[in-house]
């Protein structure tokens, strides 16, 4: 079911998708222009959903139109235009918690409350043409799920923000499944946390030398979420545990967060806590893989129960 299209209903088509109309297209007379089921292409998207498309059509002509009035062509050939689940998706989410800055302890007035979760889609829809989306996102409300085999891939290769979920000490449901899931959470921490976060790490510090070059300064967000993820991924490699929470050094990152931290010293910080988290790798006591067998007997008894009806 690779090639299989869910577009989001929050998704923002961009320049160069063909798109079918909904409806008919008519001038101010009356007179049908496009008939539905037009194709055309997008030529300006809107920056969001409350404003249109400039979509034009085969006869080179254009027009305005909203987000409920067309479709992704890829989509509208399989029968799907957009995606009928989704709403009957959200009734299938088995576990959300609240992640980012309010998790984290760095808040203030002006954070966001962002919703992470993990959603059992019903075993009738896996089996039918349409197959499953692999998430769900709700932009204006700051909501993503990922499918369970989507999450328990992601945790699986030590994803920080998955780890991150299952490890959140805010938690606003969990189903007994997800229950089950969460006494099962050691499985997915092994030493690919060193060579994961890492990568995160220096994707954050290329974005930082971007910036450096670019503008003369950082994004204090990016320096901040790069110390964050070091001071992570040491302490799961040393406690075996995921700390979402900054806990001791939150003064030290909101600093950062604020631009109020120097360059040089927090580059000095940086070294340092790399140079830990090296030493940590080095030490821990985590296995070279996480436990792909016990996670796989986890969701072949999450797919058994997904033929029921009530959720698990």
């Amino acid at each position: 079911m690779a090639d299989r299209v869910h577009p989001s209903s929050n998704l923002i088509y961009s320049a160069g998708t063909q798109v079918v109309t909904l409806r008919e297209i008519a001038d101010a007379d009356g007179h049908v222009r496009q008939p539905r089921g037009s194709v055309g292409t997008v030529v300006a998207a809107p920056c969001d959903l409350q404003h249109a498309y400039r979509i034009r059509f085969a006869d080179s002509t254009e027009e305005s139109l909203p987000r409920h009035d067309v479709t992704m062509l890829a989509a509208y050939q399989e029968g799907m235009p957009g995606n009928p689940h989704d709403r009957e998706l959200y009734d299938r989410i088995i576990y959300r918690c609240i992640l980012g800055s309010r998790a984290f302890g760095l808040d203030d007035d002006q954070s966001d409350i962002d919703y992470r979760g993990i959603f059992l889609p019903p075993a009738a829809l896996h089996w039918s043409l349409s197959g499953v989306p692999d998430q769900l996102e709700r932009q204006e409300t700051q909501e993503h799920y990922w499918e369970l085999q989507r999450f328990l891939t992601f945790a699986l290769k030590a994803n920080p923000n998955v780890l991150e979920c299952l490890y959140s000490p805010l938690v606003e449901k969990k189903t007994p499944l997800a229950e089950e899931l969460l006494g099962l959470r050691s499985i997915f921490l092994s030493k690919l946390v060193y060579q994961t976060f890492n990568g995160y790490v220096m994707s954050q510090f290329r974005k930082m030398q971007a910036d450096l070059r670019n503008k003369g300064a950082i994004k204090p967000k990016h320096a901040m979420h790069l110390m964050r993820l070091l001071l992570s991924g040491i302490g799961i490699l040393r406690h075996g545990f995921v700390p979402v929470r900054v806990e001791e050094h939150r003064e030290e990152l909101l600093a950062i967060k604020r631009g109020e931290m120097p360059w040089d010293e927090s580059e000095k910080w940086r070294q340092s806590l790399h140079a830990e988290f090296d030493r940590a790798f080095a030490e821990t006591a985590l296995p070279e893989r996480p436990d792909y067998e016990r996670a796989n007997t986890f969701l072949l008894k999450a797919r058994r129960l997904a033929i029921e009806e009530e959720l698990p």
